[in-house]
């Protein structure tokens, strides 16, 4: 995918892209998932992830993660579709999208001020967190809104006639 937006970022571009943040006084909101479905659920983590600092680095699983992850026909959307949605809305700075198991390379690329991930993960289990917390940041849990899931959206779609 060719990033004309500027609001998609190439893995070579997240180091730079992260200290220019900071080089301007900004501090670096960082969270991840699959994003397969948009749905009210996510936004409302975006916004509320946005609200904890002054820009927001959305980290996306590549096609090929979601599949291992979720399973087929995960995901619903191409990777360069998610990364088009998220990148177009109001809370969100900028997207990548990453290739690897876990986001833990692209948190040590950007090195975020606050790290973000839903409150049904334990702190302990939040990758990236520990480095976070060593270089001075802070992880945020923020609530998830009971009955928004893609897969709770996906399952009441295959109950309609």
């Amino acid at each position: 995918m060719t990033h004309t937006t500027g609001r998609i970022l190439a893995k070579d571009e997240l180091a730079a892209w992260g200290q220019q943040q900071r080089a301007t006084g900004r501090s670096v909101v960082f969270t991840n998932g699959c994003f397969d479905l948009l749905h009210r659920g996510h936004l409302e983590s975006l916004t509320t992830a946005a609200a904890v600092g002054d820009v927001l680095l959305v980290a996306i699983n590549t096609d090929a993660s979601v599949r291992s992850l979720k399973g087929p026909p995960r995901p619903l959307l191409p990777e360069d579709d998610r990364a088009a949605l998220l990148a177009a809305l109001r809370p969100v700075t900028a997207v990548t999208i990453f290739a690897e198991p876990t986001p833990l390379e692209t948190i040590l690329l950007v090195r975020p001020e606050v790290l973000v991930k839903g409150s049904e993960y334990a702190q302990e289990d939040i990758v990236g967190a520990r480095e976070v917390t060593a270089w001075g940041g802070r992880v945020v849990r923020v609530p998830m809104r009971a009955g928004w899931s893609t897969s709770q959206i996906i399952a009441t779609i295959k109950q309609q006639p």
